[in-house]
Parts: C-alpha cells; sequence; structure tokens
C-alpha cells in the first residue's frame, strides 16, 4: 500500500453539507479530486451551497437525521450513483444549552436523535460497503467536549452526546478493523460556524478554528493508509492542561 492513499475514484459520504464544517469538507474533497456524495436535510439550500462543484463527481441527496430512513436510502443512493462507496464523514450536529437548569427533554432527545442515532444508522448502512472497499474509512466530527467536561458554561447534554460519538468511533474502527476499514473521530474545538451563536463560554470569534483548518484535518485522515490509524484527532483553539 502506498505512503498515502490519492483520491483517485474514492467516494466520500459527507453529512450536513451545506453549511459550516461540511460545506469546508466538501469543498476541500472536491478540490483535492474525490468524488463526494453530500447530504443535507434541505436539498435546495445545498444544490445552492455547493453549486460551481464539479456536478460528474458529485451527488446531492436529502439526509435528515431526524429521520430513520434516511441514513439508508442515502447510502443505497450513493452506491447506485458511484458503484462503490470509501468514506462517510459524519459531521451533521446540533447543540442546545440542556444543564442541570436550563433546556428540557425534547431538546436533549434532539441531541441524542442528531448527535448519537443518525451516525450509528449511517455507520450500520456504510460498513458492509467500506469493508468491501479494502480501504474503508470513517470520520467523525465529535468536540473536545468529547473528551472533558470543561465548566458550567458547557451544554451538559451536547457533552453527553459528543462523549457518546467518541464511544462510537472506537466502535466502528473495531467493527471494520479486518476488513481495512480504519476509523477517526476528529474533536475541534470552537469553530467559526453558526453552531456557537449564543452559546456562552466559548472562545471569542477571532481566536476560533476555520472550518478549512477541520477539513483539511479530514482530509489529511483519509489519505493515511491502513498502517497508520489515527484513532482521536483533538484540535482545540484554547489552551488547557489535557488537550
Amino acid at each position: 500500500m502506498p505512503a498515502t492513499l490519492p483520491p483517485a475514484d474514492r467516494v466520500v459520504m459527507v453529512s450536513g453539507a451545506n453549511r459550516g464544517i461540511g460545506l469546508a469538507i466538501a469543498r476541500h474533497l472536491a478540490a483535492a479530486g474525490y468524488r463526494l456524495s453530500l447530504g443535507a436535510r434541505d436539498p435546495a439550500m445545498l444544490a445552492e451551497a455547493t453549486a460551481g462543484l464539479p456536478e460528474e463527481r458529485v451527488l446531492r441527496h436529502a439526509f435528515d437525521a431526524l429521520r430513520p430512513p434516511d441514513a439508508e436510502a442515502w447510502v443505497a443512493a450513493t452506491v447506485a450513483r458511484f458503484g462503490r462507496l470509501d468514506a462517510l464523514v459524519n459531521n451533521a450536529g446540533v447543540l442546545r444549552q440542556v444543564t442541570f437548569d436550563e433546556g428540557d427533554e425534547e431538546m436533549l432527545d434532539e441531541m441524542w436523535a442528531v448527535n448519537v442515532k443518525a451516525p450509528f444508522r449511517l455507520i450500520r448502512a456504510a460498513l458492509p460497503h467500506l469493508r468491501r472497499a479494502g480501504a474503508g474509512r470513517i470520520v467523525t466530527i465529535g468536540s473536545t467536549d468529547s473528551k472533558r467536561y470543561r465548566d458550567g458554561t458547557v451544554s451538559v447534554g451536547y457533552a453527553m452526546t459528543k462523549h457518546a460519538v467518541l464511544a462510537l468511533s472506537h466502535a466502528a474502527k473495531f467493527a471494520g478493523w479486518e476488513h481495512g476499514v480504519r476509523a477517526t473521530a476528529i474533536l475541534p474545538g470552537a469553530t467559526r460556524t453558526d453552531l456557537l451563536r449564543g452559546i456562552p463560554g466559548v472562545v471569542p470569534g477571532p481566536n476560533r478554528i476555520d472550518p478549512e483548518t477541520i477539513a483539511a484535518a479530514v482530509a489529511f485522515v483519509l489519505s493515511l493508509p491502513n498502517e497508520a490509524s489515527v484513532a482521536e484527532l483533538p484540535i482545540n483553539a484554547r489552551l488547557e492542561s489535557t488537550l
């Protein structure tokens, strides 16, 4: 196997590709030469956001993390279009402020559904195809909140789901290892996206991570051969003793 894997005709699915980190990932991977299957809740918004990408190398498909059937339908459509699947990037996520003093069960349930159950369904649907690829890749966007509970400004509910996402990523690594599947959890700190709008305690805007930086990290992980597995990649925007 080469020192790094070239994009060649590799097919990558990216959820939440219509804005923020997901859109940056889509643009970066398209420029690198990957074939892309992009999923988002609003196909019209996705088409507008990704206008200009090479149409012959891009599939856009509806994917609502709150609709369980969407995962299998999107994976099936991807394989039908391209004949293969080489990588899955779980990026779609939501943040709601749920602590012991604020927020409600509905907000908590939404985060569990979008942040944990949806990527679980996508991994389950994609794994047979990724195993056949021989060098399949699963990249899941977690958070520095996947690694610790920082302070009282953090959404307890969000941190709970992001800890679960890290466990999910490790489980996926085990599930596909013997067939060449490698799984990585990329764990960014405060990033310049709408996700953090109005959230207390985050790093000030000018000091946040650029989404393109996360996109470059995804491309790096996708390029690594089977012999170079990276299980976790924290990317922090602030100084902390353990991250």
